[in-house]
């Protein structure tokens, strides 16, 4: 299998990241360009539940939507699902992603490193690897910590 990952630092303490990337509501708010909507179709997060992505009009030319199931939850660190429908399970299978949100060492309080990791295997060899998805992921990371929510 093959893998691919980035990361970012952000302003925010892990904690309110993770928060943030687990609640349908906040994450689609964040920058609806490229997050349109985000919403469990089954389950409430736990493994085994089904989220569906559909992106905004910035990555659509890439990805409309994208359906996870998820596979492992480490609470307030780290999500692993693996896409079961829409776009990249149409150019990857196996396609299963990490997100991860770990404290900056010495400034725990105020700064964390938003992790994205596939795994993959391209249906097609001359598939490219996903560079475009872990690009687009680290980019809408990177609106995290300039957030302010709507309620």
């Amino acid at each position: 299998m093959r893998s691919l990952k980035g990361e970012v630092v952000l302003n925010i303490p892990a904690e309110k990241a993770w928060e943030m990337y687990r609640d349908d509501k906040i994450v689609s708010q964040i920058k609806p360009e490229m997050l349109a909507h985000a919403e469990y179709i089954q389950g409430d997060g736990s493994p085994g539940s089904l989220r569906l992505l559909k992106l905004g009009p910035a990555v659509q030319n890439y990805v409309k939507e994208s359906t996870e199931r998820i596979e492992r939850v480490e609470s307030g660190r780290s999500v692993t699902y693996r896409v079961v429908a829409g776009d990249l399970h149409k150019m990857y299978d196996p396609y299963r992603v990490t997100f991860s949100f770990t404290p900056l060492q010495g400034k725990e309080q105020d700064k964390c490193i938003a992790e994205w990791k596939a795994e993959y295997e391209a249906r097609n060899p001359t598939m490219p690897p996903p560079e475009k998805a872990r690009d687009a992921a680290l980019g809408f990371l990177k609106w995290f910590d300039k957030f302010e929510p709507s309620y």
